[in-house]
């Protein structure tokens, strides 16, 4: 899988890893930090979601703009942003401060989803750079690597969301202060991040101002696989950035028993990254998306019934595994399907389309929390999976993806 890379694939990829890091604890250990500062579960919803808000729009304008200026220079000017935001949760704790900052960053948004890969504004920037260093052939394979990095390294970056906790019991720091380093070691990492990305070679090609022809297949497929992502998303947002929270509450556990089930969850999602490519090759790649995330969602619908925290994460972390084989598989065949130009827009539009909903559920998930029972989301949510995953299969089982396609030059 990682033999004969490009060496800017191999930035990419290790960007992608330090990214996926950082942002890893970062997503296990916000809400709750929020929390400590004595917001309530609503307010911390209003956090996120509108975390999700500005990522929805920020996500296609970067990519807009990254196919116009140049991919690698959005990269660098997001790093940039990044260490602004962490600023502002090092220096402030007023609540305007923290939308603002998460405005910026985007930081609690999507972070931990994808088996901890990383989010933010970022990934379909890096998507359609990343495409750039790829043929036909080995694209499935590449994205699949860059996916698992960012998931091994995102499982390890878990493991450091129980610093704080460590730096309480055994240092005597107070619980506010001692979530602070977190925040100077993404800045830490950012800065890294703007020197990798400055040594990257980007044959930047600039959109053509031209009128777009919006009847052809290919903008077909991807409205469509938009529009079905957002029924996706409006369930995953009830669940997925809350879950952690959803833990701490109902289970009243520690941050490092946390940190340890999402890196186990993480690890998991690694694996799948792996055998992702194998298993497409073998029954498909709507097969294998839709049968994995389905069986996933399921588990989402049982989760509520677990009596103890141990028979919890044992069901999160098995889903892990199933829940995110089909993210480098639909990455991979968006970026095969446009145009290299229109690469960033597009990995834009469907993240935006990925995000709307979720700009709005963290609240409503944080309301039905408070208002009613904790575990009411996560049913609702894990039922609009379901349904979400056998409306792909009905509507996208004959599609083949160009690397299936034996004879055809266009789309099914």
């Amino acid at each position: 899988m990682f033999r004969n890379l490009q060496r800017d694939a191999v930035i990419l990829m290790a960007s992608r890893g330090v990214r996926a890091f950082a942002f890893s604890y970062l997503s296990i250990i916000f809400a709750i930090y929020l929390n400590q500062l004595g917001y309530s579960t609503v307010t911390v919803g209003i956090v996120i979601s509108t975390a999700y808000a500005s990522a929805a729009v920020l996500t296609a304008v970067w990519g807009y703009l990254s196919d116009r200026f140049g991919r690698k220079n959005i990269l660098m000017l997001l790093a940039a942003l990044t260490i602004v935001s962490n600023l502002i949760y090092i220096f402030s704790s007023h609540l305007i401060f923290i939308i603002a900052a998460v405005i910026i960053a985007n930081v609690g948004a999507g972070s931990s989803g994808a088996g901890g890969q990383g989010g933010g504004p970022m990934s379909p920037v890096e998507q359609a750079l990343l495409a750039e260093k790829c043929t036909p052939e080995n694209r499935n394979k590449i994205f699949a690597a860059n996916a698992f990095v960012g998931s091994v390294m995102g499982s390890l970056g878990a493991l450091l969301s129980g610093l704080p906790q460590h730096l309480q019991e055994n240092w005597g720091w107070a619980p506010i202060a001692s979530y602070k380093p977190l925040f100077v070691l993404t800045i830490f990492f950012s800065i890294v991040l703007i020197f990798a990305y400055s040594r990257i070679n980007e044959h930047h090609v600039a959109r053509k101002r031209e009128r777009m022809k919006i009847a052809t297949k290919a903008n077909r497929f991807v409205i469509k696989m938009s529009l079905l992502g957002m029924i996706d998303n409006l369930g995953g947002g009830l669940i997925s950035p809350l879950l952690a929270y959803w833990f701490f509450l109902r289970y009243g556990v520690e941050l490092k028993s946390l940190g340890f089930m999402f890196f186990l969850s993480y690890f998991l999602a690694a694996m799948s990254f792996l055998t992702a490519p194998l298993i497409a090759r073998r029954i498909g790649v709507v097969r294998t998306m839709a049968f994995s995330h389905g069986a996933a969602s399921l588990i989402y619908l049982f989760l509520p019934l677990a009596p103890t925290f141990t028979v919890a994460a044992a069901m999160t972390i098995i889903r892990s595994y199933l829940a995110y084989m089909d993210n480098p598989l639909r990455s991979s065949f968006i970026m095969g399907v446009v145009r290299p130009e229109d690469r960033g827009s597009a990995a834009g539009l469907t993240s935006l389309s990925r995000h709307v909903p979720v700009a709005i559920t963290p609240s409503l998930s944080a309301y039905i929390m408070q208002a009613f029972s904790l575990n009411v989301p996560i049913f609702i949510g894990g039922f609009l999976q379901f349904f979400h995953d056998c409306a792909f299969y009905y509507m996208f089982r004959d599609v083949k993806p160009p690397e299936e396609q034996a004879s055809k030059p266009a789309l099914a």
